[in-house]
C-alpha cells in the first residue's frame, strides 16, 4: 500500500470514529470514551501525516510508531464499547477490524524502515 492510500486510509478511519462517537450515549461513561477514543481515532490520520513529512528515516520510523499505538488505543476503547454495552458489536466491528488492520500496518512498516 502506498502512501497516498494510506493517507486515504487514515483519514476514512478518523472520519468513522467521529462519526461512531456521535452516535454513542451521552451518559458519563458515553463521554468519557467518546473523549477518548475520538482523541486516538482522530490522532491516528494526524500522526501518520505527521510521518509522511518525517526528516529522516528514524523520525518516519519514531512517528509510525504513534501511530501504530493511536491505533492499537483505538481499538481498545472500540472493545470498551462493545463490553460494556454502549453499543452492540455489529455497529463496531467493522471500525475494530480498521484499527487493527492499521496496527499490523505499522508495525510491518515500522520493521522495514528499520531494516532498510
Amino acid at each position: 500500500m502506498d502512501q497516498e492510500a494510506l493517507k486515504h486510509r487514515t483519514k476514512q478511519f478518523a472520519l468513522r470514529i467521529m462519526k461512531l462517537v456521535g452516535a454513542l450515549p451521552g451518559t458519563i461513561v458515553g463521554k468519557v470514551v467518546s473523549g477518548q477514543l475520538v482523541r486516538a481515532g482522530t490522532s491516528v490520520r494526524a500522526n501518520y501525516r505527521a510521518a509522511c513529512r518525517a526528516r529522516s528515516s528514524a523520525e518516519f520510523a519514531a512517528k509510525l510508531g504513534v501511530v501504530e499505538e493511536e491505533a492499537d488505543e483505538s481499538g481498545y476503547w472500540l472493545e470498551l464499547i462493545v463490553e460494556g454495552g454502549l453499543m452492540p458489536k455489529t455497529k463496531v466491528e467493522s471500525l475494530l477490524a480498521e484499527a487493527n488492520e492499521i496496527v499490523a500496518i505499522m508495525a510491518a512498516s515500522i520493521k522495514t524502515v528499520k531494516r532498510n
